[in-house]
């Protein structure tokens, strides 16, 4: 036999082998970031009734209320009756529902028309004006009651006449600005303007004046001078 050869060159990588089996659990890892918020739950249920508020402030207080009026019909359907029995009276009856369908009492000298329409005093001054006249100017006592009557019998409780003391407090001039004589009507008590608010002058049904403010809104008695033929 010959001798022993040299060892040989060390040969290639051989093929990978199967996989080992699997090893054991590792240990438990660190704990992770916080996720994202999760979606909106349901609404949850309605809860009790809550306690009742506090009493909340008083409201401004309302206006003054309008004037009522009284309808004195009774008297007006005696009246219509007597004309149709009394045919010797006639001529003066005629006149007189004339005068209260037109609306319109009168002296030798002067129509007198009330205006029912609500306005306030200045409203009222510019209306008669307007309209050729002026407010009704008593300046003796037969012009007031005729003025107090024609009130009354409308079934109106007051209505501005042409007086007032706008420019100087308690000096009352009438619409045409001649001052007071020696007539006037005041209620007793009247005029009583403590506070200065009531500068403009009212009648009232019984004939009195009585000071007012000139802000209200009532009816009110036009004067015309009657023109001479």
């Amino acid at each position: 036999e010959g001798d022993e050869g040299e060892k040989g060159d060390r040969g290639e990588v051989g093929k990978q082998g199967k996989v080992g089996p699997k090893g054991s659990k590792g240990n438990k890892g660190p704990v992770g970031d916080v996720g994202d918020q999760g979606m909106l739950g349901k609404i949850g249920p309605i809860g009790g009734k809550g306690d009742k508020g506090a009493k909340g402030l008083p409201g401004v207080s309302g206006k003054k209320g309008k004037a009522g009026t009284v309808c004195d019909c009774g008297r007006y359907r005696r009246f219509v009756g007597q004309l149709n029995l009394n045919v010797a009276r006639l001529n003066t009856s005629i006149k007189f529902v004339k005068n209260v369908i037109a609306g319109i009492r009168e002296t030798d000298e002067k129509f007198y028309y009330i205006v029912k329409e609500e306005k306030n005093y200045r409203e009222a001054f510019i209306h008669c004006r307007d309209r050729g006249g002026s407010l009704a100017m008593p300046k003796d006592d037969a012009t007031n009651a005729l003025i107090a009557d024609y009130i009354s019998s409308s079934g109106l409780f007051r209505a501005f006449i042409g007086l007032n003391d706008m420019e100087r407090e308690g000096q009352f001039v009438y619409a045409d600005n001649s001052p007071l004589q020696n007539y006037s009507n005041w209620k007793q008590g009247e005029p009583h303007d403590p506070a200065g608010h009531e500068d403009c002058v009212e009648m009232l049904s019984t004939g009195e004046w009585n000071d007012s403010e000139c802000q209200v809104t009532i009816y009110f008695v036009c004067e015309f001078l009657k023109k001479r033929k």
